[in-house]
């Protein structure tokens, strides 16, 4: 057995031996033909082929300078057009750059490509209108520009602002939608107008949309415009609402009591 320094010297020469015969046996690459970079362009700084230099472009494995037309300036940038439209102008593309023509009552907007109409104006086609107010109104701003809207007191019918009538026992709650107006405490809406409620006895007045306007207080069960005392049977208590009796527990209702669930 050879010694262990003999044993490393032939290991590694084996492998020196073997790496040049693979490097024999493999075959030669054809060496890449140069690539042939027209004027105003380079080589590119990655990968294989070449790019127009800055101001050019290619048309047809040519690069030609970038044509800046009228009232346009070169974006110095390697991609797009090559050149933008000056503030006040728009275009692009193979298009020249024409002038934004601003109507009267418009201005030019900070891009400097579209106008808007001033306050008091409003968009129709390509004009700029002046807004008319009706009577009992004022400007407001919408999403898409000025318009109009009612004063408080006013509702919007048709074209012009109409003055809401507002029953006696009632005031206006400013809402933008549905009933412009609210019942004093103590009133509820009935015939488009608000009356007073009558709280019978053993109950209170309640405001809680969608009711009477009065609430029975507990122990006692609304029947017919009145508040009837509840009989409670044997092994009931009143509910969460305190004005309906349910069962304890492991008994359920049978007709007007309650009995064992087993």
């Amino acid at each position: 057995m050879l010694p262990l320094p003999n044993l490393l010297r032939a290991m590694l020469l084996y492998a020196a031996m073997a790496i040049a015969i693979l490097q024999i046996s493999l075959p030669v690459s054809a060496q890449s033909s140069p690539v042939t970079v027209p004027e105003n362009a380079h080589a590119k700084s990655y990968g294989d082929g070449w790019e127009c230099d800055i101001g050019f472009r290619n048309e047809n494995d040519t690069c030609l300078p970038v044509i800046v037309p009228q009232n346009a300036y070169q974006t110095n940038r390697a991609y797009g057009t090559g050149w933008e439209c000056i503030h006040g102008f728009k275009g692009g593309g193979k298009i020249a750059c024409a002038e934004v023509i601003v109507p009267e009552g418009g201005y030019l907007d900070p891009s400097g490509q579209r106008w808007l109409c001033l306050r008091g104006f409003q968009k129709v086609g390509e004009e700029c209108l002046e807004i008319v107010l009706p009577n009992n109104a004022y400007l407001a701003e919408g999403l898409y520009g000025s318009e109009w809207a009612c004063k408080r007191g006013y509702e919007a019918i048709g074209d012009g602002c109409s003055a809401i009538v507002v029953p006696e026992n009632a005031y206006l709650n400013g809402s933008k939608y549905g009933q412009p107006w609210t019942c004093e405490r103590g009133f509820i809406e009935e015939a488009g107008g608000c009356v007073a409620v009558a709280v019978p006895v053993n109950a209170y007045f309640d405001d809680a949309p969608y009711r009477e306007g009065w609430k029975c207080d507990r122990g006692y069960a609304a029947r017919d415009g009145r508040c009837d005392a509840i009989d409670l049977p044997e092994n009931a208590h009143l509910d969460r609402t305190g004005n309906r009796w349910e069962c304890h527990r492991n008994y359920q209702k049978y007709k007007k009591g309650c009995v064992l669930s087993n």
